[in-house]
């Protein structure tokens, strides 16, 4: 299969649950794409190697459109019917998967996002719901600023500064570890979740790293420019298949941007909630806790949502009004998200 191609389709499907982030991860695939371990039936579960996203090939001669393949694919790996969809990405970077290394095919696969309710799941694919922040630690804010950042990333990151060959490269390390990993935690730009994996990466500092760097290393493909840190690897979050968490960490950074121009929240809420349900999702969303009465303000004032009349009991105090979302908003304006980066709590 040397120099050919195949065309996959990958999925980040996205749901909100009791005030966790989480998206779907399978452990078992059965199509030609898949590795070897991901298709075995008779090893344990938890040596199967590693989670990966829905994912599947495309079939040119099944599937009208990329979308429609991709649906099918959910479908039969998850047994959940998808709602909203929309392209990501296409990730064909080479030796994505490693097989290719050793003469098997470059596989380009076709990122989608989905957002979506937590269901039970069923099909092929032994799929499971995870907190989307154990592949991410780093990003959730919602308690103040991570100790990890502090007490694992600053000094990797530092040390990795530290040892280029040369002060021209040593400087342009400090330059990026400062303006993706900031020590201020005003400057902290919660949309770069894909720059920060990235320097990770480029470090050497997760796990995805040193299994890539141990593949070219067999075949006389090495870079030394990589630091190997297992135990700073080991703690900086769930490694995933092949080049899975880069295309979740995509998923991520678009999402929270969305959040301010767009009102894909909603699309992860039921029909009727009420609006500290709704700030707890986007604070789930974004890894930040923000101002319950700015938000509110400005979620009323922006027309987003509506009351509906009736009330919710079962809140632990005192009856909360139900609300739901204003759809004439998408016909007003343009931009009609969140406003979420004005809304920050920072006492």
């Amino acid at each position: 299969m040397s120099g050919t191609l195949a065309l996959g389709l990958t999925a980040v499907i996205v749901a909100v649950t009791d005030e966790v982030p989480r998206v779907l991860v399978v452990r078992r695939l059965t199509h030609d794409l898949a590795t070897p371990e991901q298709r075995a039936t008779d090893v344990k579960a938890d040596m199967r190697g590693f989670d990966s996203l829905p994912f599947g090939p495309f079939a040119a001669d099944r599937d009208r459109t990329l979308e429609q393949g991709l649906r099918r694919w959910v479908q039969e790996q998850t047994g959940l019917p998808l709602r909203y969809v929309e392209q990501l990405y296409t990730f064909g970077d080479r030796f994505r998967d490693p097989r290719e290394l050793e003469g098997g095919a470059r596989v380009v696969s076709v990122g989608y996002m989905a957002l979506t309710q937590e269901a039970p799941l069923s099909g092929s694919g032994e799929a499971e719901w995870h907190d989307w922040y154990d592949f991410f630690p780093w990003e959730d804010w919602r308690d103040g600023r991570p100790a990890l950042l502090t007490e694992v990333i600053a000094p990797a990151l530092a040390r990795w500064a530290g040892s280029a060959p040369d002060a021209a490269t040593r400087a342009k390390r400090l330059e990026r570890v400062r303006t993706t990993f900031p020590a201020d935690d005003e400057l902290w730009d919660y949309e770069r979740v894909l720059e920060r994996y990235e320097l990770l990466y480029s470090a050497g500092l997760v796990e995805e790293a040193r299994r890539d760097r141990a593949v070219r290393a067999r075949l006389g493909q090495g870079d030394p420019t990589w630091t190997d840190e297992p135990a700073t690897a080991a703690s900086l979050g769930t490694p995933m298949a092949h080049d899975n968490r880069r295309i979740l960490a995509v998923a991520l950074g678009r999402l929270r941007g969305k959040l301010k121009y767009r009102p894909v929240v909603f699309d992860l809420l039921p029909d009727e909630f009420t609006l500290f349900r709704l700030q707890r999702t986007v604070e789930a969303l974004s890894g930040m806790r923000l101002h319950k009465q700015n938000f509110r303000r400005l979620v009323l004032a922006g027309g987003l949502v509506e009351p509906t009349g009736a009330l919710e009991a079962n809140t632990g105090g005192r009856p909360a009004e139900l609300h739901r979302f204003r759809r004439d908003v998408l016909l007003e304006r343009a931009a009609a998200g969140v406003g979420l980066p004005t809304i920050r709590v920072t006492e």
